[in-house]
């Protein structure tokens, strides 16, 4: 018996002194590009579903899951930290996703338990491109995020951009590190309950074209023309339209210049005439979640100039004639950069206005097609003439 146990001992340190050997000499591949043994695969893929069935069973889900309101929330989230590796509807593939292992689901193609769910987006999943959300969002923005999974699946790519437009300014979202999304983030209001709420819009402050300063007009509800958050009666832009160039506003760019971006400078001719026309979805639809707004000195986030300046430059554009004159993109690493350089003429407040203005795009790509991450916009009054 004694032998025996020796025995068994000697074969139990050979084992492990050969596993510590195999994991010192590095012999196993752990490139993301070298996928696991099929052993490897099953063993971790039990392990996990196991784990997470077992932490989420007493997660006590909310009863409002369903509230447009909290949906809403939850599709703008989505869309600024989700969407590069889970993908959306319309989304074929992103710039990440084809490098990570294991590869994430398609969550517009499967339906998750909601209690799993969060758990997964609170904690993390170990040795994997999973976050821990809950380190910088709390658990009501969480619980938005599950309910717009609840909704994504048979989603359109209309509806879905749809959605993603009307969802809440940034400062409506909640607490995110600023740099955590392209340069911008989010930030959520919450009752004393920790409901999250929609923050009161704040007095506008004045907004300055040149020399001309006037005060923006009410924003809209984000919910306002949602019923029953069907999708399908709220009129997106033709985005396909929008990739070739017309009229004067890219006839003479990209195309026959070498190194341009003819699509990215469709889109800013498309971002260029939807303010014109005074269409605030269009505008909406074109910029990015993260996206950050620079004029006169002062920056703002997407949600920022939505509540505060997106009317009232629709209204300055009312009364005034722009004159496009040139406009040139080129590649800067993984964003196309579009400057447009027009003239500016006509009557605001009362007063003419005659201003040469420059406006610099930084436009980002998915699939889907390309967004605005920043807009830099600068004008002065042009040269002999009074304004």
């Amino acid at each position: 018996m004694k032998n025996t146990l020796i025995a068994l001992l000697g074969v139990a340190l050979a084992a492990a002194l050969g596993i510590f050997a195999f994991m010192w000499l590095g012999i196993y591949h752990m490139g993301a590009d070298s996928p696991h043994w099929k052993a490897t695969v099953a063993m971790l893929t039990m392990m996990r579903e196991r784990s997470i069935e077992k932490h989420a069973a007493s997660i006590q889900v909310p009863a409002d899951l369903d509230d447009p309101a909290i949906i809403l929330k939850g599709a703008g989230q989505y869309a600024a930290m989700c969407a590069g590796c889970h993908l959306a509807p319309g989304m074929a593939d992103s710039e990440i996703r084809p490098g990570l292992y294991p590869q994430p689901p398609d969550l517009g193609k499967v339906r998750v338990d909601p209690r799993q769910a969060f758990w997964v987006i609170k904690h993390g999943i170990k040795m994997s491109a999973m976050p821990a959300w809950g380190f910088s969002h709390d658990d009501a923005a969480i619980w938005s995020m599950v309910a717009f999974l609840q909704k994504l699946p048979g989603m359109t790519p209309a509806e879905y951009r749809a959605i993603v437009a009307k969802a809440p300014p940034d400062e409506e979202m909640g607490p995110m590190d600023s740099g955590a999304m392209m340069g911008g983030g989010h930030a959520h209001g919450h009752d004393d309950a920790g409901r999250a709420v929609a923050a009161a819009p704040a007095t506008p402050a004045p907004h300055d074209h040149g020399s001309y300063a006037h005060g923006a007009a009410r924003a809209e509800s984000g919910m306002q023309d949602m019923p029953g958050m069907d999708m399908r009666s709220v009129a997106r832009p033709a985005f396909a339209a929008s990739t070739q160039a017309r009229g004067h506003d890219a006839a003479s760019g990209a195309a026959g210049r070498p190194g341009g971006v003819p699509a990215a400078e469709a889109v800013a001719a498309e971002f260029a005439r939807a303010l014109q026309r005074g269409d605030r979805a269009d505008v909406l639809a074109l910029l990015a979640p993260a996206a950050r707004i620079r004029e006169g000195g002062e920056t703002q986030s997407r949600g920022t100039y939505a509540r505060h300046h997106l009317d009232a430059d629709i209204a300055f554009l009312r009364g005034v004639r722009v004159t496009l004159h040139d406009r040139r993109s080129h590649m800067d690493g993984a964003h196309a950069v579009v400057t447009s350089v027009s003239t500016v003429r006509g009557r605001a407040g009362g007063k003419p206005v005659a201003l040469r203005s420059r406006e610099t795009l930084t436009l980002t790509r998915s699939n889907s097609g390309w967004l605005i991450v920043a807009v830099d916009w600068s004008s002065a009054p042009l040269p002999g003439e009074d304004a």
